[in-house]
């Protein structure tokens, strides 16, 4: 053989083995995601489903519960998906030569935003739904209960929810501890006294609830037990930090809303090639990059807390140990549809530069002016009325309490002239 037959050999050698490295590589983080997705689902689904004498029963639960964790799996996969990118140019960046992180490239990031999306799909289309119905056929214990809150979302959170948070923290833990209390004796006196009753009662469902509002009380309980440094610097701390991010958040809106008027290069738009390691994505270099990390991530866990704490979906959060199958099902298409959206969601906001990889770059919206241009608007009007009406209004309350006022009588208007007319008659 000749030298350029040797050099085409040993191209294609390094060309295998690094399709072999990027193989394996994808495996070893997938399998990582997977073992803690079923660890966490295995900490909320009912014990007693798992536990059938029907050996029928006992292998379609195991397998719904695996199609379960591998939606779930893919949904972490594409939270983690953009700041992982973000880090890795980065990284690349500040070590360009360096042995020990050869293997990581642009042709394994853009085989990561693959499979995700395509994962992703899969989950949505054909795994979760096969697995939904395969559940409602076993007619497991629970499930015509909870089939009505299994509903997907349509649309994402657009605002991230600091009413909630915000709620949260500041809230009376004296009167939600009364309130508590007052309602686990209402619903004891109503089983013990379930035969005076002239409408037969779910035995089931009130222990249910019970069970939940006892565990809600020992976590108010926990919270009220709190050290000093928690009440007056935790949580003082944790809520400067959401007004922090929430308030930076809005600015860095606002500054892409400006860009999108001037120049027509801050469209979101898809990177065919992943060239990473060679210009930083932020203006403020490692720094910046952390900064757009840190949001990215405050975005999709205020969005999982807004969607939460909406009423209509209210009910089809996880319980501990106590949440059926269907709703295993509902809550992991949920989390999927938001962190399928987190990556379009925060390039269109401007948070990142970090043009979008693989299909996730194809949809034909993002080259719109007027949505692109509409949905900015939007997210940042609707987050600062958020912030101001919520903010002003808890702190606000929390000021009247704290120095008293709330209990100061209050003026009534046209008294004095009312009693200088019954002096006078």
């Amino acid at each position: 053989m000749e030298a350029a037959d040797y050099e085409v050999l040993s191209v294609r050698e390094q060309l295998f083995h690094e399709r072999v490295r990027e193989c394996i590589i994808s495996t070893l983080l997938f399998a990582t995601l997977y073992i803690f997705c079923h660890i966490v689902l295995t900490r909320f689904k009912k014990p007693a489903e798992f536990r059938t004498v029907d050996d029928e029963d006992a292998t379609v639960n195991k397998i719904v519960l695996e199609l379960c964790t591998f939606t779930l799996a893919v949904a972490l996969g594409a939270v983690l998906l953009l700041p992982f990118s973000i880090l890795s140019n980065e990284v690349l960046l500040s070590l360009p030569r360096n042995y020990y992180i050869q293997w990581l490239n642009g042709s394994l990031i853009h085989g990561l935003w693959n499979l995700v999306f395509l994962f992703s799909n899969l989950s949505l289309i054909f795994l979760m739904p096969f697995a939904y119905f395969f559940t409602e056929s076993e007619g497991f214990a629970g499930s015509r209960k909870t089939s009505g809150s299994t509903t997907s979302p349509t649309s994402t959170p657009a605002s991230p929810s600091l009413e909630s948070c915000c709620s949260w923290l500041l809230e009376d833990l004296e009167e939600q501890l009364y309130c508590s209390a007052f309602e686990e004796a209402a619903l004891t006196r109503r089983i013990c006294n379930a035969t005076s009753c002239w409408l037969p009662l779910d035995m089931e469902l009130l222990h249910r609830q019970i069970l939940a509002l006892q565990t809600q009380r020992v976590l108010l309980e926990k919270r009220r037990k709190a050290s000093a440094w928690q009440r007056n610097l935790g949580y003082p701390l944790a809520m400067l930090c959401l007004l922090v991010l929430t308030g930076l958040s809005v600015l860095i809106v606002a500054i892409h809303i400006l860009e999108l008027l001037i120049d027509e290069a801050a469209m979101p738009c898809g990177m065919q090639g992943a060239s990473l390691g060679q210009v930083s994505f932020s203006k403020l270099g490692s720094f910046g990059a952390v900064i757009q990390v840190v949001l990215i991530f405050y975005l999709m866990v205020s969005s999982v807390v807004g969607f939460y704490s909406s009423p209509l979906f209210r009910g089809l959060r996880p319980r501990w140990h106590d949440t059926a199958m269907t709703q295993i099902i509902g809550n992991c298409v949920c989390l999927l549809v938001l962190s399928s959206a987190l990556p379009v969601f925060a390039r269109t906001l401007g948070l990142t530069h970090f043009d979008l990889l693989g299909d996730f770059g194809r949809f034909n919206w993002l080259g719109n002016f007027y949505i692109v241009f509409l949905y900015n608007a939007a997210f940042a009007g609707l987050t600062t009325l958020s912030l101001v009406k919520t903010f002003t209004a808890a702190v606000r309350a929390e000021l009247i309490r704290a120095f008293g006022l709330d209990r100061l009588p209050l003026p009534v208007s046209g008294f004095p002239r009312a009693s200088r007319k019954t002096q006078h008659q």
